[in-house]
């Protein structure tokens, strides 16, 4: 038999009894309350649902820098940009802020000047004309007029002649008499054809003349100004890129850039507007600058979606308006808008991890002191991280965000008067529409938190 003296027999029994101290208080209830990453207590306060998106900064006011606007007149149907400021170049009113390609509307002016030419040597070609087929028509009268003249004398001399010559000499007085009346009508009708084909040949000379002026005020339309003065921003083509030096310029859409009002600031954004609303409040962020918050109001919500790109889901446009002017802010900036679609006044409400589902019913782990219980929930509204919890918990409950190890020896405690069913499935609360989302709560196993989302297209 070993002897060990009394004195370290006193230190190993402290050092036992320390051990022991340890692990009774490291497996002990109490320790795992301590425990803040597997229990959390519900909260009680001013809920808020809020949708997130992203959103791109306008103008709400602006003045067009637009080309010509008579471009369809002059044929001129598309050209280029050739050169274009910087965008953000900041002009005053007369400051060139573009130039459009003159290849084609050069091509139209050759096109049109000859045309002109041609149309003014046909009118010369028609007056000459008229000059010489009147001039014709007066000799012939004159002629007849001579002819008629003889005649006229020599009816006077055969009065006394035989009855067959002085019936010739009538009749040929009465046909020169006729000729010399025709000659006289067939000039006024050359003198009206005349001036019908003056009049013809000199409408296309005046056409071809205004062509030529509306292709040289295009042309010069071509040199594009500032029409105020402002900041110079590119505006976008259909496919979204913003228009620079080689986009198209048509003469249906001749803006190449707007001068905005800074004063007035919108966020533009397509979002799911399943619970988006004109008047509601939104807290708006600026990407380059995160720590910036701006307030801000829904002014409009789109009624016929769009489909967006490689997807089956529709996207609305929604107007945000900010609510006060800041120096920093310029079109095309990037945003992220939290738009508050509920609230509800002191509600209860717990992590969205913290809440399970045993076929339709929803409950949750309450811990209370060293025992677990697995009760019924009554859910309600739920944003990105959170649920509302109408009935089952109380103010400060500690509940486990991950199911015990004896879960399944757990009885779930019902609602007062409730029933396992669909009637406990997680609802919409009262202020929602039907194009609410279903309230997320995981499985009984934990899963991944979830909320209403929103579609974005970015």
């Amino acid at each position: 038999m070993i002897h060990i003296p009394r004195n370290r027999w006193i230190t190993l029994a402290a050092i036992v009894a320390a051990v022991g101290a340890i692990s009774a208080w490291y497996f002990s209830p109490a320790a795992a309350e301590t425990d803040d990453s597997v229990i959390a207590r519900v909260k009680k306060g001013d809920f808020k649902v809020v949708v997130t998106s992203a959103g791109e900064l306008r103008a709400k006011k602006f003045v067009q820098v637009q080309g010509p606007l008579n471009m369809q007149q002059a044929e001129v149907y598309q050209t280029k940009i050739s050169t274009l400021v910087p965008e953000g170049t900041v002009v005053k009113e007369g400051d060139v802020v573009a130039e459009l390609d003159r290849s084609g509307i050069a091509g139209k002016m050759a096109e049109v000047s000859l045309a002109l030419q041609k149309a003014e040597a046909q009118l010369l070609q028609a007056q000459l004309d008229s000059t010489l087929n009147l001039a014709t028509a007066r000799e012939e009268i004159k002629t007849q007029e001579l002819s008629l003249e003889e005649k006229r004398l020599a009816k006077e001399q055969a009065a006394y002649e035989s009855p067959s010559v002085k019936r010739q000499v009538e009749i040929d007085y009465e046909k020169a008499t006729r000729q010399f009346a025709q000659s006289k009508a067939n000039y006024i009708t050359k003198t009206q054809q005349a001036v019908a084909k003056m009049a013809e040949v000199g409408a296309d000379v005046q056409r071809q003349r205004n062509k030529l002026t509306i292709v040289q005020e295009v042309l010069g339309n071509f040199t594009i100004r500032a029409p105020s003065p402002g900041m110079v921003i590119y505006v976008k083509e259909w496919n979204g890129k913003k228009k620079g030096v080689g986009s198209q310029v048509s003469a249906w859409d001749p803006t190449v850039a707007t001068l905005p009002d800074l004063g007035q600031m919108e966020s533009l954004n397509e979002i799911d507007v399943r619970k988006i609303a004109a008047g509601q409040k939104v807290t708006i962020s600026l990407d380059s600058d995160p720590t910036k918050k701006l307030p801000g109001t829904v002014v409009a919500v789109a009624n016929v979606g769009e489909q967006r790109p490689n997807a089956d889901a529709k996207v609305f446009e929604v107007k945000i308006l900010l609510a006060q002017a800041d120096t920093t802010l310029r079109p095309g900036m990037t945003t992220s808008n939290a738009v508050e679609t509920n609230l509800v006044k002191n509600a209860l409400y717990v992590p969205l991890e913290a809440v399970a589902v045993d076929g339709t019913t929803p409950f949750v782990y309450k811990r209370d002191g060293t025992s677990v219980t697995k009760q019924q929930v009554e859910t309600g509204l739920a944003n990105e991280n959170e649920i509302v919890i109408a009935k089952g918990v109380e103010k400060d409950d500690r509940l486990l965000l991950t199911p015990p190890a004896d879960r399944d020896k757990l009885e779930m405690k019902t609602l007062p008067g409730a029933k396992p069913g669909p009637g406990n499935v997680p609802q919409p609360g009262p202020s929602d529409t039907s194009r609410s989302k279903p309230v997320p709560v995981r499985p009984s196993a934990p899963a991944p938190s979830a909320a209403p989302g929103v579609a974005t297209k970015s």
